[in-house]
């Protein structure tokens, strides 16, 4: 069964990778039940887990990236690639999941967490010289851009509580063949697939403003 292996809240640290000066993508692991807001009137920030903080508001959380959730699967096998243990949380997700295939999630589906909770699949993680920078892998934007593995970004539709031990049902999946995968790769490295994204409800808006733009995000290499 599908299930919060666990919930990792960030807190604001210093950094003095690419002139960000400060970060929150250092999240860990803590006891719940933590509570997950819904969006403010009019579409307004501020929903997601309760004490999470982001710094970089421009690129980073709001209501449609509102909980990043990533499978600890994903995570074992960069474990051993890299020769390093990596905890819950260590890439920013505010999930860590188990027995969940994030990457083949369909934008657009619903995940139930817990009793209560209702949330909806938006995009994928595109990596960025913070990521790079707070990891210390050299070449990591590229080699994770070359993996396809990227975690996916969800918006609350239902608020409530939810604690490390919940199950995750998927309880609405959309009629396409959109997977975060395939999104990632529209948005970094085959521009061929961006008319896809424009037949999906439930879009991350940035994400649909660059399928219609037609370009794919720069990778840097960092």
């Amino acid at each position: 069964m599908a299930s919060v292996l666990s919930l990792n809240i960030g807190r604001i640290i210093p950094t003095e990778h690419a002139g960000v000066g400060e970060t929150g993508i250092d999240k860990r692991p803590v006891p719940g039940p933590v509570a997950v807001a819904a969006p403010g009137p009019k579409g307004v920030g501020g929903s997601g887990l309760a004490g999470d903080r982001i710094r970089d508001l421009r690129h980073h959380g709001g209501d449609d990236q509102a909980v990043y959730a990533y499978a600890r699967e994903d995570l074992d096998v960069w474990a051993a690639e890299l020769g390093r243990e990596l905890r819950d949380g260590v890439f920013g997700e505010n999930l860590t999941t188990t027995g969940l295939d994030v990457t083949g999630a369909l934008v657009g589906e619903r995940w139930r967490i817990g009793a209560e909770v209702v949330l909806e699949v938006t995009s994928a993680r595109i990596p960025c010289r913070t990521f790079a920078g707070w990891l210390g892998e050299r070449g990591w934007v590229k080699r994770f851009t070359e993996r396809g593995v990227p975690g996916a970004y969800l918006r609350v539709v239902v608020p409530g509580e939810i604690r490390a031990g919940d199950p995750v049902e998927v309880v609405h999946r959309p009629e396409h063949d959109v997977t975060v995968g395939t999104a990632f790769r529209a948005m970094t490295t085959d521009r061929d697939l961006l008319p896809k994204l424009l037949e999906v409800r439930g879009l991350h808006p940035e994400a649909r403003k660059q399928a219609r733009s037609g370009g794919t995000m720069v990778l840097d290499g960092s």
